[in-house]
């Protein structure tokens, strides 16, 4: 495979990695942490979720997909690389 594939697939990497990383800093917090294992959670409903969440949840999902995409497809072509001894 040509050397641009590989290239195509870091630039897909790192912008998916970025925007991953920002969409999951802009999940709300559903109270499960460390904090109420030692007593200090406070209780939260679940149940009212909006279209707002489900969206991002959405797109979370979506995002993480095709950053795991990227990674198998770049660590196929490096195994290919690797082989034909190029």
């Amino acid at each position: 495979m040509p050397i641009w594939f590989a290239y195509t697939l870091i630039v897909l990497l790192v912008i998916t990695s970025i925007l991953l990383t920002m969409l999951i800093l802009l999940h709300r917090g559903k109270g499960g942490g460390l904090s109420s294992m030692f007593g200090g959670g406070v209780s939260s409903s679940l149940a009212g979720s909006s279209v707002a969440e489900k969206n991002l949840d959405r797109y979370t999902v979506l995002v993480g997909v095709v950053w795991f995409a990227a990674i198998v497809g770049l660590g196929l072509w490096l195994r290919l690389q690797m082989n034909s001894g190029t």
